[in-house]
């Protein structure tokens, strides 16, 4: 019974079998789909990112001028203060009572010369008796002058208006023991600056190609800001000065810029790069530096032909233009160069190509290793 049961089933699961392999023409994967520029000539700003750290603009250290014990402190931490605001209530009872004297021996001290400024003219006293009385009032304000201070300075005020940090003491601290205890600092963040350095040789180079006409000279006042997770700060930068010697330690120019900074969103202290243009031509190819790959034989991108075939093509490229490579050699425009989905564009596959802007967000994927030379042929690539 249970031969001839698997023998009636047989027939069936041979033309199971065979349904499995056979299939209707043209059911194969589409082609992945990949995105890309159509690089053409126009007119670019190359630039250079330069190595900086970000200070403030002013910073100020508030220092104990009067020796005494801290009462109380009066401002909230990592706040934006104005100038003027008091800082801290240092115990000040000693220089009331010596403010308070020395207002007593400026009023003894007048009255001496309110009784010696009549007798003067009747000679009832000489002419010595009255200057010294004279210099005495003199002194006796001075005293006065330098009690009130010493009055005032028991509540240091903010020098400059900005955002102070920690304080340095607690209440109860000692302050103005010999030293100008230092209290906290104040730094103002809007704007704020950053000082970078350029190299001295890069500067020479670009002032020769300038003058011999094969670059333009490029509006350098406006800068941007790279910062460390590579966006850019949204806000333009204005350069602020150039130093007019070479540093003989490391053969550079140091540039300092200043940025706004209305949302305290920049600290100082952090490095950055500062995007730094330089010259401008008039008509260049520009790449993103994503696109471009670096193999045995030099730089190459992948681009799209006229069948959709994906064929490496060698560049060289030379300077930046912000996040582009400007190319020298190897594309004159028109071509199809693909900018994301690399690892999809395999040397002689077929992909579908899809238009992509620098606004479009970017797949995160590792960079294509090359599988053939650049200069190699899409049918070697096959075999």
């Amino acid at each position: 019974m249970r031969k001839n049961i698997l023998l009636l089933l047989l027939p069936f699961l041979t033309a199971c079998g065979d349904g499995g392999k056979s299939g209707p023409p043209g059911a194969g994967m589409p082609p992945p789909e990949v995105d890309v520029i159509t690089v053409a000539a126009a007119s670019a700003i190359i630039s250079q990112d330069l190595p900086g750290r970000l200070q403030a603009v002013r910073s100020a250290q508030v220092r104990a001028r009067v020796e005494g014990v801290v009462e109380k402190r009066l401002f909230a931490e990592g706040t934006d203060v104005v100038a003027g605001t008091p800082l801290f209530r240092i115990d000040a009872r000693t220089y009331q009572a010596q403010a308070a004297a020395a207002e007593a021996d400026l009023a003894a001290a007048k009255a001496v010369f309110a009784r010696y400024t009549p007798l003067l003219e009747i000679k009832a006293v000489s002419q010595q008796e009255f200057d010294a009385a004279q210099a005495r009032v003199k002194q006796a304000e001075a005293a006065a002058a330098k009690a009130r201070l010493d009055l005032e300075n028991a509540v240091p005020p903010a020098p400059i208006s900005g955002r102070i940090g920690r304080a340095l003491v607690t209440e109860g601290a000692l302050v103005g023991k010999g030293e100008a205890t230092h209290l906290v600092t104040i730094e103002q963040l809007d704007p704020i600056r950053v000082e970078f350095s350029q190299s001295y040789s890069d500067l020479l180079r670009l002032q020769q190609a300038v003058k011999s006409g094969k670059q333009k000279k490029a509006d350098a006042a406006k800068v941007e800001l790279v910062l460390e997770d590579g966006s850019v700060y949204p806000e333009k930068g204005r350069l602020q000065f150039a130093d007019l010697a070479v540093d003989p330690s490391s053969g550079a120019v140091v540039l300092r810029a200043e940025f706004p900074n209305p949302r305290r969103d920049l600290l100082p202290g952090t490095f950055v790069r500062v995007r730094f243009p330089q010259t401008q031509l008039d008509a260049a190819i520009r790449v993103p530096q994503r696109a471009v790959q670096g193999g045995a034989q030099g730089q190459f991108v992948m681009t799209v032909d006229a069948e959709g075939k994906v064929v490496p093509r060698p560049i060289k490229t030379s300077t930046m233009s912000g996040g582009d490579f400007i190319v020298d050699d190897g594309l004159k425009g028109g071509e199809q160069v693909i900018v994301n989905g690399l690892q999809k564009a395999r040397p002689g596959a077929v992909v579908k190509p899809m238009p992509w802007t620098s606004g479009a967000p970017l797949l995160a994927e590792p960079p294509a290793a090359p599988a053939v030379a650049p200069s190699a042929k899409p049918d070697e690539a096959k075999k």
